[in-house]
């Protein structure tokens, strides 16, 4: 389902609560959305920390936003793949005509997820059911790049679709420098960048930078840019989800928040190229300025980070945004649906 950018957002609160103990408590974030049909209801891929990633359900096939409960972290057939011990920021290879759906390359379902230790690096599972349990390929499948590269340091926040008539996989993530890149408005800020891979090719292609920080100081994709959701457009042939801010990083910050200073904020960019790995553009404003959140969702624990979006289509072709928000480290998900 082709989908146009909402004039206005309703908020409907928190969709996937921090709990007080166990897995979750720390932070809830990062979803990816899919619908399981084996299971039938809607599944929820997500940072659950600790231990780093997990899942939530939705069993209501009617479109309510909020109607969801953690089921616990993913299970992994072998986790000694896992480099570094841990992964987290896990996203299902999706169909990138069916938003929602998840493809199936080669019978199987994909699961892209974020490792590693001082750099981070992204690897792959298989699985034949979306409840799992996955097998880590082992070796990253994308990793840092040269230390003069935009992607030096980590490749992080991917996702991933899978294009059935080229037999093609598009992978988006989040390129962190180790050094300062030749831009005029934020020269150590993270950029988005893709790789490539035929279904038959063990390894990905890195294929450069498609949405680096907007070039005018002030923009609010001037300072960094977090990860992507491909969407198919109506006005426009592909709009993407992506979670930026206007806040260059400083190298001399030594602080916890220094690769991503506030504020983080959810807006989109757009493509009109058939095969969106050139072409994409900003749009003017985000979703919603931090000074605009109202005090009732600041009550809530709305602050001055609103972290990785991801659109879910409503039956009724309205989009349900889902996004982490809550003190730096302690986060939880909030949902606004858009008309």
């Amino acid at each position: 389902m082709a989908v146009s950018l909402p004039r206005r957002w309703e908020r409907r609160g928190s969709a996937v609560r921090r709990p007080a103990a166990g897995p979750g408590s720390a932070v809830v974030g990062d979803p990816c959305v899919v619908w399981d049909g084996e299971d039938g209801l809607w599944r929820m891929f997500l940072v659950l920390d600790p231990p780093g990633h997990g899942q939530a359900v939705c069993d209501d096939r009617t479109g309510d936003p909020t109607a969801w409960r953690i089921a616990g972290p993913l299970r992994f057939t072998n986790p000694e793949a896992l480099i570094g011990g841990r992964t987290h920021k896990p996203f299902v290879v999706m169909d990138p005509r069916r938003p929602g759906q998840a493809a199936r390359p080669g019978g199987r379902y994909c699961l892209l997820t974020v490792s590693g230790t001082a750099h981070k690096l992204v690897q792959r599972a298989w699985s034949q059911r979306l409840a799992g349990p996955w097998t880590v390929e082992p070796g990253p499948l994308i990793g840092p790049g040269a230390e003069a590269d935009f992607d030096g340091r980590h490749a992080d926040a991917v996702s991933g679709y899978f294009f059935s008539e080229r037999d093609e996989f598009l992978y988006f993530y989040m390129g962190y420098p180790l050094r300062a890149q030749p831009r005029r408005s934020s020269p150590y800020g993270s950029a988005q960048g893709i790789a490539l891979q035929p279904l038959n090719e063990p390894l990905a292609r890195k294929a450069g930078v498609i949405l680096p920080p907007h070039p005018e100081p002030g923009h609010w994709g001037a300072g960094w840019v977090g990860g992507l959701q491909l969407l198919p457009g109506r006005e426009h042939r592909w709009v993407g989800v992506v979670n930026a801010s206007p806040t260059p990083p400083d190298p001399a910050d030594t602080t916890v928040s220094r690769e991503e200073p506030p504020p983080s904020l959810g807006g989109f960019a757009l493509c009109d190229q058939e095969w969106p790995i050139a072409g994409w553009r900003w749009t003017d404003e985000p979703i919603e300025g931090i000074a605009d959140i109202p005090a009732d969702a600041r009550a809530a624990g709305e602050r001055d980070n609103l972290w990785r979006h991801h659109a879910l289509v409503l039956p009724d072709g309205t989009l349900a945004l889902y996004y982490n928000s809550g003190a730096y480290g302690l986060e939880q998900i909030y949902v606004k649906v858009g008309h």
